[in-house]
């Protein structure tokens, strides 16, 4: 079967999905480095017409003018933020990405982060493997918090605030929610939440959940003015984009204890940087950008992102564009 499209992918997908694209495709594979160096990228997507990046690749106006022959572009992740969308439409580039799949499992992460900061996991953990444990079954030792009962004000309730909504509901938390465009009243009354305002839900919450996307509007949002705003025993809980808080004023805030601890999955920069002090704190829970990372998730995000690059590459309408 003869090969027509020449196609860039910057790490390895999941095998079923790499072979079902090379079946119509000539595929190069970047092994090297990851992220993909830009000088090597500019020169390997030249005699490209197809390419499939990820959240880490900056796909941004000169990679794409050095394409003279792409197509399509699609991306291993939901969020699009590190491809140049603008010029990339300009030059009649269609772009795929992989929402919804990844709802599930990123929702169960964000209930873990708020189990482990609240209920102090990890940090015993790390007790026990320091060899710091000396008593047992205090009236004081090693209290955490418990989850049911309290109030979490989830900001953003698009696909996974919904889902997230539904699995806090189910530990018996109370929701409430912030956005931009409130859903519906049946809706609410069906995922039993509560719609406030911004103010009142970083004042009102125990634990505050961000599930919105990241823009030059979001840029920074969650800073110094809104850690005065939350209660000194809230968590702070973000599985959605690192840039959507300042990293600086987050540490201050847990330093200073005008919020009680965090359970963060993305960050400013990724990988974080070693010397950071989010690495010394006690009071905060740390996962690799993890949102997404289950067996199952993964494999589908491969399928979908190779299904979304061969739709594109064939003319035909993307399972899912941007």
């Amino acid at each position: 079967m003869k090969k027509h499209f020449n196609v860039l992918v910057t790490r390895r997908l999941h095998r079923s999905a790499l072979e079902e694209l090379s079946k119509k495709c000539n595929v190069m594979l970047h092994s090297g480095k990851i992220p993909i160096p830009k000088k090597i990228l500019i020169n390997k997507i030249k005699n490209s017409e197809g390419l499939i990046c990820h959240p880490y690749d900056i796909i941004d106006k000169e990679v794409i003018q050095a394409a003279k022959n792409l197509r399509i572009i699609s991306t291993f992740s939901v969020g699009f933020d590190h491809i140049d969308i603008d010029f990339a439409r300009s030059q009649g580039i269609k772009i795929g990405y992989t929402p919804e799949v990844l709802t599930n499992a990123t929702a169960e992460l964000t209930i873990a982060l708020i189990l482990d900061v609240m209920r102090r996991v990890t940090e015993g953990d790390r007790l026990i493997r320091e060899k710091r444990w000396k008593q047992v079954f205090g009236a004081n030792d090693y209290t955490g918090v418990e989850v049911s009962g309290k109030t979490i004000g989830i900001l953003g309730i698009g696909r996974i605030g919904k889902e997230v909504a539904k699995k806090a509901n189910g530990l018996g938390m109370k929701v409430v929610y912030h956005s931009r465009r409130p859903i519906s009243k049946n809706l609410e009354k069906r995922l039993n939440v509560k719609y406030l305002s911004e103010n009142k839900l970083f004042e009102n919450s125990d634990v505050v959940s961000l599930h919105i996307p990241y823009s030059k509007d979001t840029h920074h949002k969650i800073d110094s003015k809104i850690f005065k705003k939350m209660k000194d025993t809230s968590f702070l809980i973000n599985t959605a984009r690192g840039k959507i808080v300042n990293e600086k004023h987050m540490i201050a805030a847990l330093k200073k204890k005008q919020i009680q601890g965090a359970g963060i999955d993305v960050y400013e920069l990724e990988p974080i940087e070693t010397k950071s002090q989010l690495l010394k704190l006690e009071n905060v829970v740390l996962s690799p950008h993890i949102g997404s990372s289950t067996e199952e998730t993964r494999s589908k995000m491969s399928d979908i992102t190779v299904k979304n690059l061969i739709s594109g590459l064939e003319g035909k309408k993307l399972l899912y564009s941007v």
